[in-house]
């Protein structure tokens, strides 16, 4: 799957490189630069539905003025790394991703130009994929009677309708489709669901229609009872789907000794580890995962249960998770391929440019890791301090003598 994504120039990153592994944490304090991540996967996501580059920045709406597509935050000249050399409202960025399909390498790499001040807004600079070391695909700027004709949709959906399943630009396509993001809202999942409905929303939508399929099947049924039960003081023994007078199924957690607690009065930590189980433990789970904040609403003493769901699932292959966290009990619990698979996010107070780091090259902190714990050492300021340490002195340039910022 996904083994790195390089953002050069796009929003805050200059030019930095995440490395991706089957369960990948992203740490960092508030506005480090975290949520750009999350945007630059949306984008490649965008790239997979077929959109265009105006509407994967700005959404698509369908018939009837329906949003189909949220667009990516921030202005359009925001997402344009600012201070690059060009004219604000002008420049260009380029995404970067590495996958193995089948133990193959494959790159695919996408340069955007903005202009703010032309009638075409985003357009295509350059494309291309190789799958090893052999092209695959290749897109340059246009010219025709030396006028720049600008692309807006990228060329690896473009031709998408002519390739056979099995085309490796065919399979990036479906990769980058099948990306979701996960924001799952307690509100929602308690909300009841049409019968049939069997695919999970991304605020939770559609829970109780999910677990009936899952619980149609005992083995499955029974693993997601245990995980429960691990969760929870409650003496989970199954759940119940009954239809209320519209038809609608509702879902009810049963106990041991008869009781039935509906998801109304269930708590919000109790739901969401439930649609992460719905999730993980779904016989066509594969893809990629993208969660904010996963260990939302989980008691610090059960997140262990949380990571070695997530480690057990994605070690399996077919699935990656990313998340990003600020617990500091997730960071004890992670094993050994998790934690070299985490990834620290900084910005100075006086930096316009964020950094990404893995945090197994931090110092000696695959040893402190073992000696202090990583609880420790992240409640305390360590990975800041070191990061301040690693990265230099901060940009000043900008700055006056009183350290405010020049007008």
């Amino acid at each position: 799957m996904i083994t790195s994504l390089r953002l050069v120039n796009f929003k805050t990153f200059a030019d930095e490189e995440l490395t991706v592994g089957p369960f990948t944490v992203i740490l960092g304090a508030n506005a480090s630069g975290k949520s750009n991540i999350r945007d630059a996967f949306r984008f490649i996501h965008g790239i997979g539905r077929g959109y265009t580059l105006a509407e994967i920045m700005g959404g698509k709406y369908g018939v009837g003025g329906q949003i189909e597509w949220m667009g990516i935050r921030g202005a359009p000249n925001e997402i344009v790394r600012f201070g690059q050399g060009y004219p604000l409202g002008a420049g260009e960025f380029t995404v970067l991703v590495e996958l193995n399909l089948d133990g193959e390498k494959v790159r695919y790499s996408i340069t955007v130009g903005f202009n703010l001040d032309a009638p075409g807004g985003f357009h295509l600079l350059a494309e291309r994929m190789l799958v090893g070391e052999r092209p695959v695909l290749g897109s340059v700027v246009s010219e025709q009677d030396g006028r720049f004709i600008p692309e807006v949709r990228p060329s690896l959906t473009r031709t998408f309708a002519d390739r056979s399943p099995d085309d490796m630009r065919s399979r990036l396509c479906s990769i980058f489709e099948s990306i979701r993001f996960l924001e799952l809202s307690p509100e929602r999942m308690r909300e009841p669901s049409i019968p049939g409905a069997a695919t999970l929303g991304d605020s939770g939508q559609n829970l109780p229609t999910v677990l009936e399929v899952i619980c149609a099947d005992p083995n499955r049924k029974r693993v997601l009872t245990s995980w429960l039960q691990e969760l929870t003081p409650m003496d989970v023994q199954g759940f119940e789907f009954p239809r209320d007078p519209g038809g609608r199924v509702h879902l009810q957690i049963v106990e041991g000794n008869g009781r039935k607690v509906s998801a109304y009065s269930a708590s919000d930590g109790t739901l969401r580890f439930l649609a992460m189980l719905t999730v993980l433990l779904s016989d066509k789970a594969e893809g990629i995962y993208c969660f904010e904040e996963i260990d939302g609403g989980i008691h610090p003493n059960r997140l262990w249960l949380l990571l070695e769901l997530i480690e057990r699932q994605t070690a399996k292959g077919g699935i990656q998770v990313i998340t990003t966290t600020h617990s500091p009990a997730l960071l004890a619990w992670m094993n050994d391929t998790t934690f070299e698979h985490t990834s620290v996010v900084y910005r100075d107070e006086y930096w316009t440019d964020s950094a990404i780091r893995p945090i197994a090259g931090l110092y000696n902190l695959r040893e402190l890791r073992k000696s202090t714990g990583m609880e420790r050492l992240f409640t305390s300021g360590w990975l800041e301090n070191a990061m301040a340490f690693s990265e230099g002195e901060p940009d000043t340039d900008h700055l006056d003598d009183d350290g405010e910022t020049e007008e």
